[in-house]
């Protein structure tokens, strides 16, 4: 099972399978992997234990950064992901960064940017739309229309507690203009795109 994996000089986090989008672009429907990776398919998403043993046979202080990113929204494992933060935390000041589609306030059902704190050093989350319509036909969200303020919430929490915010979008779906109109909302909220 591929827990963790390698891309340059950082460490990837595959905890799970799940995530509460459908892009349309999701490089799950075309792959098995990424760059060169195993698959990414969990056979069943591994408890934190598991996840500490495959940490255990690598040096974290040999990576630039130690990210969270499968083949699903790491954040569908809140709690895991903290346990795993603070794990690294004790053993390396390598920094952690959650690529995450910014669902994660509908999906644990209460605000999470504050529990991140501390543990994560960047966050980038999936913009991939500059409004609530075009977002929904894009990224075909779970949770409907309200995904779209909630992502951006959770980008403006994370902008005011963490601090390093790197909103995201695949240029090859969207429009020149729709990019330009992203930049525009990733300065609103002092986050990079």
């Amino acid at each position: 099972m591929n827990i963790l994996y390698e891309i340059g000089n950082s460490l990837y986090v595959n905890i799970t399978n799940r995530c509460s989008c459908a892009c349309i672009f999701c490089i799950r429907k075309e792959a098995e992997g990424v760059h060169g990776s195993e698959s990414l398919w969990l056979e069943h998403e591994p408890s934190i234990n598991e996840i500490i043993q495959a940490f255990e046979q690598y040096n974290l202080d040999q990576y630039d950064s130690i990210v969270f990113c499968g083949y699903g929204e790491p954040l569908e494992r809140l709690d895991t992901v903290l346990e795993i933060c603070k794990y690294i935390r004790s053993k390396s000041n390598t920094k952690i960064r959650i690529n995450t589609n910014g669902l994660s306030d509908l999906i644990n059902g209460k605000e999470t940017a504050e529990l991140l704190k501390g543990f994560v050093d960047v966050i980038s989350i999936s913009l991939n739309a500059p409004n609530k319509h075009d977002y929904v036909q894009i990224v075909r969200p779970a949770f409907g229309e309200k995904s779209f303020e909630s992502m951006l919430k959770f980008a403006k929490d994370c902008s005011l507690l963490i601090g390093n915010v790197s909103l995201t979008v695949v240029d090859e779906v969207i429009s020149q203009s729709q990019i330009d109109a992203c930049r525009e909302i990733a300065e609103e909220i002092n986050a990079t795109l």
